[in-house]
Order: structure tokens, then sequence, then C-alpha cells
């Protein structure tokens, strides 16, 4: 017989599952070792549910702590805006205006930001229907990377700091990052928010090529850069977690 020292420790589950009132939620279950005690959140972009527990808490223990808040589950996912798929029909953002994607099977041509029959803002999309939600991503990465592109070089020529390069991403964690090298990052998702915000974004990593932290004197040089900057912020506070839940 093997010694109980030897014995192999049963794998975590990657899900515990957590019943309410005819619900069933899937926690994502994660071993965190610098973890001091056990924390549950939901990803207002994701929706998905989280339990983080310490290295040596046991598994029945974390079960019964995520059963103990299956209400709060419940209500947090309540909370967590609705996925909008770009298919046709759909009404999605595009520079802060709701935009209608429509097909157009009979037309041929580039995706295009346009007016509708009754003067509504529609994104046009030609070519086969299983190719919308492709060519609706294009074009708003396109379209983002065309504003950044201006926004950076108009806070660049302010700061008199060129950029060294600015990639568009669909970046997670997030809106946008400044390497040491003076390269930019940015999401595209921004794009569908209105012009300010992502002029803000593009004015705050700018303003880490001067200064690559938050000190006073960055936020200093960010507010000359973009004075909407707490407008901006607080936009990105209430409905920033939705444009990830778009596509």
């Amino acid at each position: 017989m093997k010694s109980a020292l030897f014995r192999r420790v049963p794998a975590d589950p990657p899900h515990l599952k957590v019943f309410h009132e005819g619900q069933t939620f899937k926690v994502a279950l994660k071993r965190r070792p610098t973890a001091k005690r056990i924390t549950l959140r939901v990803s207002n972009a994701t929706g998905e549910v989280v339990l983080s527990i310490p290295e040596r808490t046991d598994v029945g223990l974390a079960q019964k702590f995520a059963d103990s808040h299956s209400q709060w589950i419940a209500t947090r996912l309540a909370k967590v805006p609705e996925r909008v798929l770009f298919e046709p029909g759909a009404l999605v953002p595009f520079r802060g205006v709701p935009h209608r994607i429509v097909h157009w099977s009979s037309i041929r041509g580039v995706t295009q930001a346009t007016r509708g029959g009754a003067g509504e803002p529609i994104i046009a999309v030609s070519g086969e229907a299983s190719h919308v939600a492709r060519r609706v991503r294009d074009f708003l990465e396109a379209e983002a990377r065309k504003d950044f592109a201006i926004a950076v070089k108009k806070h660049t020529a302010q700061l008199g700091q060129p950029a060294k390069r600015i990639t568009v991403r669909d970046t997670k964690s997030r809106w946008g990052s400044c390497s040491a090298n003076g390269a930019l990052n940015f999401s595209w998702r921004l794009i569908m928010a209105p012009p300010f915000v992502l002029d803000y974004l593009a004015a705050h990593e700018v303003a880490h090529l001067r200064e690559l932290n938050h000190s006073n004197r960055f936020w200093k040089l960010t507010y000359q850069l973009c004075p909407r900057t707490d407008e901006a912020e607080a936009w990105l506070k209430t409905y920033g977690s939705a444009l990830h839940r778009i596509g």
C-alpha cells in the first residue's frame, strides 16, 4: 500500500455549479497562490463568474461559499448587458450613434456607414450573409485605426513627441497601453463610443510617452491634451463594459 504521503491529490474541477431558483450558474474556479481569502466576481464584459481561492482552500469550502452567494450571482448576472451580435437588424453604436446593420445581398461594394431609406443611420454590408459579422468587425476595426491615427497625430503634435507605432486590437483588460519604447495600443471597440471618449484614450496614452506613470504630472498633461478627461472617464465607467458585449 502506498503511503498517504504519495497519494495523488485530485485536480480541481475547472467549474463549480451553483443553483438558484431553477437557474444553474457555471462558476470558474481559480486557485491563486497569492490569494489570502476567497473572492467572487462577475465580469461585466464577458458575463463570466469567477471564484478565486487561496492555495490551500478545500474545494468543498469553495463550493459552500459559492452556494451561499447564489442570490448575489443572480443579481449581478441580471445587470450584465445583453449580448449584441453583428447580424442583420442589430443596432450597433458607431462613433456613439446607433446604426442598424443592413445586409444588401444584391449590391456589391465595401461595408459602409450611411443612411437607410428612412434616413436611419445604418452599416450597409454587401456579399454573402454568412460574412456579415466578419465584414462589420473588419469595418469597425479599420475605422478605429483611422480615428486613432488622427487623434494620436494631433496629440503628439501638441506634445512634441512622436509615437513609435499605433496598434488596434481587441484588448480585454485595458482600453489602451503605451510601451516603454513608445508603441501605443488601443481597443478597436472604442470606435463604438462617442468620439470624445476615443480622443481621451488617445490623449491618455500619448501623455504616457512623456510620463510612463500615473503621477500628478501625468494627469496634468492628460488634462491639457484632453479637457474632457473627467467626462470620458465617467462614460467609460458607466458604459464601457457594454462595448465588450457587442459582436
